[in-house]
């Protein structure tokens, strides 16, 4: 396929992008788990807890920070996140004339196994684990099927029959690239990495309680050395540096969305210490409490 070929099935992902979201935002669309994003300007930098999902940007570019490793993609490559991730998210490139085009399709692991057990792919035994984020180039044939799946938001009585069949497409072509070593031990319930999203889930379960170890790793059923090691493998942080990313991405949004004083917000996410909260809050979003609301409120007016 020639890079004119590709060039024009770029083109036409976005103008497909672009007539299903008229303003800027997250988009769900009549397709079970298939979002669109837009974005008309770069956005400031985003702290969120990403879901398991196939990141496709059709115009524009984005930045996303994993721990302390950084991955900018735009139109020829495409980000597959495997597994829960605390991220940096932030558009790059986007303008009012060429904005930022995305698609996310959200991942069920339990779909990617059954594939993987029909077409007989398999994991090699002892391989080294995955970090939490995979980024390779764009390949025509995935890039094709993305083109079909949106084309159906054009003919909503085709969706219920035809949208399963090209998402398990395009399972299929991330399990057969370069993708394949991540989404595989997902996908085949690796036991390392089925202890690390079960210390997620508890986390994201109990994030307000004191932080221990111990206690993680019994309710997982491994060592606390065993979940400290490959929980920073493959998230890029240590257990605790993820709790507190929680703790705080959490406190941020009640004081965004429910008005709720730096104090009390603090004290109800689990510091007893209004100062250790302020300052660890500081630390990961550049500004006191008070500060980073003031901010995020005026850019969400302007």
């Amino acid at each position: 396929m020639t890079a004119e070929t590709v060039q024009k099935q770029q083109l036409e992902l976005a103008a497909l992008i672009a007539q299903n979201t008229n303003v800027d935002g997250i988009h769900a669309t009549a397709i079970a788990r298939l979002f669109l994003i837009r974005a008309s300007q770069p956005t400031a930098p985003l702290h969120i807890l990403h879901k398991p999902a196939l990141c496709i940007v059709a115009q524009g570019q984005k930045q996303v920070i994993l721990a302390d490793r950084i991955y900018l993609y735009g139109s020829e490559q495409c980000l597959v996140v495997p597994i829960n991730v605390p991220i940096v998210g932030q558009v790059t490139e986007a303008t009012l004339a060429a904005p930022y085009l995305c698609l996310r399709l959200d991942l069920d692991p339990g779909e990617l196994g059954a594939l993987m057990l029909e077409t007989e792919l398999d994991v090699p035994k002892h391989q080294p684990l995955q970090q939490g984020l995979s980024l390779s180039p764009m390949t025509p044939p995935l890039l094709d099927a993305a083109i079909r799946l949106m084309r159906l938001l054009e003919t909503p009585q085709d969706i219920a029959i035809l949208a399963p069949l090209i998402v398990r497409e395009i399972l299929y072509r991330l399990l057969s690239a370069e993708h394949s070593p991540c989404l595989r031990q997902i996908a085949m319930g690796d036991r390392r990495l089925h202890a690390i999203n079960r210390a997620i889930n508890w986390l994201k379960n109990n994030y307000s309680k004191p932080f221990e170890i111990n206690e993680i790793a019994r309710e997982v059923c491994i060592s606390p050395s065993t979940l400290h090691h490959h929980f920073k493998a493959v998230i890029g942080m240590s257990p605790l540096q993820y709790q507190k990313q929680l703790r705080l991405q959490e406190a941020r949004r009640l004081m965004l969305g429910d008005g709720m004083n730096a104090a009390i917000a603090g004290h109800q996410v689990g510091y007893e210490s209004p100062s250790q909260f302020t300052r660890e809050y500081r630390r990961l979003f550049g500004a006191p409490p008070s500060c980073d609301i003031a901010r995020l409120k005026s850019s969400s007016e302007a």
